[in-house]
């Protein structure tokens, strides 16, 4: 069971708002244990003041001794002390402020505005506080901004509930209201369910790495084994803490918010898959050749080309002679691929992907009917599959002009029917990079398998890597999150 508790300062601090049982006092909240072995507890503290050492620095501090999930965490309290932290730029912080003054305000050089839980009462805004919200979790906060030459952030200040007018208690009680799900207005109901995990999910991605049955399929499993999985999106990031795993369900990038969404479900010790090492080691093509290289396990002939050195580009051909295929660092499902018969080709094909990335990798041209998918989980095979080329295309997806993508055939098959050098390979390759969920791809040639990329987030749709296991390949899954959540809460590593 779940229950959230708010703390306020002063009782009259809450006297503008309908009472509730889960309000309570600084000093009632610091006196006495609240929840009970069977709860977890979220704890929202809105002490008048964070400072060191004073009752609202104490409320944090305790309620991370007891166990309970608070916002601001001491951390946060810290963080915002430090000014270097927040002076650091904050993507597009220049244009999205140009762009939000007002004609007539264009000669301002500093202004403020109120932050609820990462909402704000300016819609242009909106994505730049809930950023800033992101790197400090803070219920209740005032963000200033100055210019010199150009705009930064000059403050970022924690705001009293007392403070606020008539207006803004509006706002913030609606942004409560959104960020609690409406836990304080409604009587709680004991959960059926031992843990809960947050699988992070995009309705709307084109490629997801599972198809809407899958989801339902772990969704299934999680809820036999007692654990609830939840679907979310991208502006529930201030409800991580709830939860006590993270299943990452759509494609990552180190620069985007899954990689936030795993770094800071780390920071809270959830159960992370992906985890955020696990992102960073495989997301870039580079890092993961040099990986391989270094552990002696094979991979296509390889080199590395830079932006500010085109005049390599003939070289190539020698080295690796035609065709050669290109690939920017962080391209996922076949997409930053591009396969050139010639010198005229070459130069034409690395120019144009420069513009997304100063480093290539220009790769031999290794031709196979399919590529192996091996799908490793904390270090056992779990799945094969031969993923067969695209028709009358050199890859298994063939992403059309107009922005749609065909993909080839598949073979599923038990792990045990694979070539044992097929399997042996993979887990070799996933070793250096870590314990979570990982799908290696293999190509033979001349009877000698070649590693071509691990993926930290890999394909898992219904009617294709579960063609052999069924429901079986789900319960595995959510079976090893019950195990490490099992692991954490008896505070064994593992």
């Amino acid at each position: 069971m779940s229950r959230l508790v708010i703390v306020v300062e002063k009782a009259s601090d809450w006297g503008s708002y309908y009472p509730s049982a889960d309000v309570m006092t600084a000093m009632d909240y610091l006196r006495g244990p609240v929840g009970g072995d069977d709860e977890r507890t979220h704890v929202v503290n809105l002490c008048r003041s964070y400072k060191y050492l004073g009752t609202g620095y104490y409320v944090s501090l305790l309620a991370e001794a007891r166990g309970h999930r608070v916002i601001p965490s001491v951390r946060t309290v810290n963080d915002l002390r430090q000014r270097s932290l927040y002076g650091l730029s904050i993507d597009d912080l220049n244009e999205k402020l140009a762009n939000f003054l007002p004609a007539g305000g264009r000669d301002t050089t500093d202004f403020g505005v109120l932050v609820y839980f990462g909402e704000t009462a300016y819609e242009n805004l909106q994505d730049l506080t809930r950023q800033i919200f992101e790197m400090f979790p803070c219920p209740l906060m005032r963000i200033e901004f100055e210019r010199d030459r150009v705009w930064q952030i000059g403050a970022i200040k924690p705001v009293g509930l007392h403070t606020l007018d008539d207006a803004q208690e509006d706002a913030f009680a609606q942004a409560l209201d959104n960020f609690s799900r409406k836990i304080w207005r409604k009587p709680r109901v004991r959960k059926l369910y031992r843990y809960d995990i947050a699988m992070l999910v995009d309705p709307n991605e084109a490629m997801p790495p599972s198809n809407r049955k899958a989801l339902k399929g772990f969704i299934a499993a999680g809820k036999a084994l007692g654990v609830e999985v939840d679907p979310i999106g991208k502006n529930d990031y201030p409800r991580l803490a709830e939860y006590d795993g993270l299943f990452i369900r759509e494609t990552t990038a180190s620069d985007n918010h899954t990689y936030r969404f795993a770094h800071r479900a780390e920071r809270e010790g959830m159960v992370v898959m992906d985890d955020p090492t696990s992102i960073l080691r495989c997301t870039n093509k580079i890092y993961l050749n040099d990986l391989m290289v270094s552990r002696k396990l094979a991979v296509p002939r390889t080199e590395i080309i830079y932006r500010d050195d085109m005049r390599k580009l003939g070289a190539l051909v020698e080295k690796l002679s035609l065709p050669i295929v290109l690939k920017i660092p962080d391209g996922s499902f076949s997409r930053g691929v591009v396969k050139v018969e010639n010198a005229e080709a070459l130069e034409k094909a690395a120019g144009e992907l420069f513009q997304h990335s100063a480093l290539l990798l220009a790769q031999e041209y290794l031709y196979t009917e399919f590529d192996w998918r091996v799908g490793v989980l904390n270090h056992e095979p779990l799945y094969a599959c031969q993923y067969f080329m695209s028709r009358g295309h050199w890859q298994i997806y063939n992403h059309g002009a107009k922005g749609t993508a065909k993909s080839g055939g598949f073979r599923t098959l038990p792990v045990r029917e694979a070539p044992s050098e097929v399997i042996k390979l993979a887990l070799k390759a996933t070793q250096p990079i870590g314990d979570g969920l990982y799908g290696v791809d293999i190509k033979v040639v001349a009877d000698r398998p070649v590693v071509i990329e691990v993926n930290d987030n890999p394909s898992i749709d219904a009617g294709v890597e579960d063609a052999y296991l069924g429901d079986d390949l789900y319960n595995r899954v959510m079976q090893e999150f019950l195990r490490r959540m099992e692991l954490k809460r008896l505070g064994i590593r593992g």
